[in-house]
């Protein structure tokens, strides 16, 4: 399975600005989190409203916010702690949101 990082339109990745913000062994448990993804373990993700949480169970609750484009690619979309998980996903489906739109113009473009 494929991963990429969503940006916004100004080229910021969210998911980026957080993962640089955590501390060296949390940094290392959403590393060995984003392998298995793409070794293709998705056990951990509970899927709603059109996007996915994949749970690490361990520190505060790590999250990491992903959607489903096409049959190999998971755009990441951030991430975060059980303590914002509702903020968290609120900015994940927004981020969804703007990539869809983004998507639809660019294929309107063509």
């Amino acid at each position: 399975m494929e991963l990429r990082e969503y940006a916004r339109s100004d080229g910021v990745s969210p998911f980026g600005r957080w993962f640089a913000g955590l501390a060296p062994v949390p940094a290392a448990r959403v590393t060995i989190a984003l392998a298995r993804l793409e070794a293709g373990h998705r056990s951990a993700i509970r899927w709603f409203r059109g996007i996915g949480e994949y749970r690490i169970d361990t520190g505060p609750g790590y999250r990491i916010y992903l959607m489903q484009d096409g049959p190999r690619l998971v755009l990441l979309l951030g991430g975060g702690t059980k303590h914002r998980q509702d903020r968290d996903i609120e900015a994940a489906i927004a981020a969804r949101s703007d990539y869809l739109a983004r998507k639809r113009q660019l294929e309107t473009d063509r």
